[in-house]
């Protein structure tokens, strides 16, 4: 019988089980929130992000579409403990089940405090933090740029303080300062804060406040989002995070110039109080009149310390009158004392000088003296080398080898005429130089000599 049912039961087609395995799974699944931790996290070119999550136990495909990604409180990262909220589904061209995450947030404040840290290291690893990078705050702004919610108490808080300390023109950028999308507005509104021209209708600030109130760990985590500390280490404007509570430590705080510990302080950072200013003026203005006159009172008693040893100026003229007639009158003697005197010197003198006459004749006997005694040196000179030139000459003479051949020698020189000093060297046609001329020879083996004193041949005695 048993055979008999399994025999006439309808088959199915694939598509049909895998689709009546859908419809179940999604009509009992339909909402479902799911603990584990995330691996192998992509991010596809489509912009659909694909993950696993997984227990001690089990592991589960998941997807968040692209439409959903944007929303996210948490994107998805390698080894992070999450809950994920969603419908589970089946992808029945791989015969798998699959979870299409909606949502998805922290399993718990351990793993945000562990993102955050983790992050902390890797921006200030790039040196977002280096304190290199941070700028002074101006001394008096003239426009404040405040990055904040426009509904909330720290608004007002701000403006109060701003008031009662040093009123100045204030820029609000309304923003989210929690939930989905805030780190987005947060660090837009920074960059739109820097990107606004300095001589424009909008005026660009002198200093920034971002700031928030008090609030959980993941009320605060926009703050602590990637997004916003880049924005804030790039502002150009100095910048003064003011968010949470004193106690409280952002991300943020760690990039801004200024760290303040309530938005309240940040509003006191900004400005000084103008009450404190205007004494400080006072107080600089008072010291500034006290040195002035303590430095005239100086200079008066200075002045009329020189003045005592001045003389008035008619005695000075009178003084330099006196000083001219004695002048004059010594100027006077002098004359008639000294032009005689010079006249004698100059008398004296002419005594002694001799007719130009005189002096030609001696010069042009000391030249003439001069000429002589030059060309008897000079006739010298010249003989001595006469005699030096026909003794060299002599000594020349005397050895030239024209004296040798004189005496019986002759001189053997080759077709190039080089000199044959030895016997191997007489070869081919020679000249043989004796001292009445010179005659052309031909080197060959000399000739053999009978010598008188070999025995001659015996003639027979019969």
């Amino acid at each position: 019988m048993e055979a008999s049912n399994r025999t006439n039961l309808e088959p199915y087609t694939v598509g049909e089980l895998s689709g009546a395995l859908k419809r179940t799974i999604e009509s009992e699944y339909g909402q479902v929130r799911v603990r584990g931790e995330i691996s192998r996290a992509k991010r596809h070119p489509s912009g659909h992000v694909y993950f696993g999550l997984k227990d001690e136990f089990a592991c589960i495909e998941a997807v968040v579409w692209r439409s959903s990604v944007a929303r996210l409180l948490t994107q998805p990262e390698d080894g992070t403990e999450v809950i994920a909220t969603g419908r589970l589904t089946t992808y029945g061209a791989r015969s798998q089940y699959q979870l299409v995450v909606e949502a998805l947030e922290l399993a718990g404040e351990g793993a945000l405090l562990k993102q955050i840290e983790e992050r902390k290291k890797r921006l200030a690893a790039e040196g977002l933090f280096d304190s290199a990078r941070k700028q002074p705050l101006p001394t008096l702004p003239t426009v404040i740029g405040v990055v904040t919610s426009p509904s909330g108490a720290v608004i007002r808080d701000i403006l109060h303080r701003l008031e009662d300390r040093f009123p100045r023109r204030v820029l609000i950028w309304p923003v989210a300062v929690q939930g989905a999308g805030a780190a987005e507005q947060i660090a837009a509104a920074i960059r739109g804060f820097n990107a606004l021209p300095v001589d424009g209708p909008v005026p660009r600030p002198d200093v920034l406040i971002v700031a928030r109130g008090g609030g959980s760990l993941e009320d605060l985590m926009p703050f602590n989002e990637e997004i916003v500390v880049r924005a804030t280490a790039e502002s150009a404007i100095p910048l003064i995070s003011a968010v949470g509570h004193e106690t409280d430590t952002t991300l943020i705080d760690f990039a801004s110039d200024r760290r303040a510990p309530t938005p309240t302080a940040a509003a006191e950072f900004a400005v000084p109080v103008r009450a404190d200013l205007a004494a400080r003026v006072r107080e600089i203005g008072a010291r500034l009149d006290t040195i002035a006159a303590r430095s005239l009172d100086q200079q008066r008693t200075h002045l009329t310390a020189l003045s005592r040893g001045l003389v008035h100026p008619r005695q000075a003229v009178e003084t330099a009158w006196q000083r001219v007639d004695d002048l004059l009158e010594r100027l006077s003697r002098c004359a008639q004392v000294a032009v005689p005197n010079r006249a004698r010197d100059v008398a004296a003198l002419a005594s002694r000088l001799r007719p130009p006459r005189d002096l030609a004749v001696e010069k042009a006997r000391t030249l003439d003296g001069w000429t002589h005694r030059l060309g008897a040196g000079l006739q010298r000179c010249v003989d001595k080398e006469h005699a030096r030139l026909d003794r060299t000459g002599a000594l020349l003479e005397s050895l030239s080898y024209r004296r040798v051949l004189e005496r019986g020698f002759a001189l053997v020189t080759d077709a190039e005429d080089h000199p044959v000093t030895s016997k191997g060297d007489a070869r081919g046609a020679l000249t043989i130089e004796f001292a009445d001329g010179k005659v052309g020879v031909v080197a060959g083996p000399a000739p053999k000599r009978k010598r008188d004193d070999e025995p001659k041949e015996q003639k027979a005695l019969f």
